[in-house]
């Protein structure tokens, strides 16, 4: 999800010089248009400005928001399509012998270590969410991304973890854990704490919450997958 330093789509094969010259200004364009409106959501507030204001500020028209953007909360909160692809990612391409779950939990780790704004800890976090909390529209498009997360996991889990017996039920939980261990993190940061305070008790409930998640699936003892 965004912020207003970091928002819209990066390469993450650090390659983006490599990619066409189309595909670069349309990357431009995009990150410039969310830019452009997170400063204005930021200033004035999600439901005070309108998809034509972020337009005219961005110099382009409606149309090309939207080409972009097919929501207006999606302006704002343009990184669930990069959490959908990124953990259900981790899941689908994880290294031969790891674990879902260990795959899960290095990507939370690795997020945090680089500051990413998935990852739940950076000093510029309390401006994002005091705007997310503001607006009723981009909490509702929020909690539908943890649906959509959910439900990616979900597959991913069904197509790669046969010992998942129950894929949904093992997303669910592993999803709702660390939307638990997120949260907590951006209330500290929004009661005033520091990141780097904040970061060492976030490292340590994310090992918690999937200490306690490889507990819950662990097979019984003495059984294998083939039962």
């Amino acid at each position: 999800m965004a912020n207003e330093d970091r928002g819209g789509w990066e390469d993450r094969s650090g390659r983006s010089g490599e990619l066409p010259l189309r595909e670069r200004k349309k990357r431009a364009t995009r990150q410039r248009i969310s830019d452009v409106a997170t400063g204005l959501f930021v200033a004035r507030g999600f439901d005070e400005v309108t998809v034509a204001e972020v337009a005219r500020a961005a110099e382009v028209s409606a149309m090309t928001v939207f080409n972009y953007f097919p929501r207006k909360e999606d302006l704002f909160l343009d990184r669930i399509p990069e959490a959908v692809e990124m953990f259900a990612g981790a899941v689908r391409h994880r290294a031969p012998g790891e674990g879902p779950l260990a795959a899960l939990r290095a990507l939370a780790l690795r997020l945090l270590d680089e500051r990413h704004p998935l990852g739940g800890v950076d000093d510029d976090f309390p401006h994002f969410w005091r705007v997310v909390i503001a607006s009723p529209a981009l909490r509702a498009r929020a909690r539908e991304g943890v649906e959509e997360l959910e439900e990616a996991v979900a597959r991913a889990f069904a197509e790669t973890a046969p010992e998942f017996a129950d894929p949904v039920l093992a997303a669910a939980l592993t999803v709702a854990a660390y939307r638990t261990v997120y949260v907590t993190a951006a209330r500290r940061l929004l009661a005033g704490e520091a990141a780097d305070e904040v970061a060492a008790g976030h490292r340590v409930r994310v090992c918690a919450a999937f200490d306690a998640l490889e507990a819950v699936f662990a097979p019984p003892s003495g059984t294998s997958l083939d039962g």
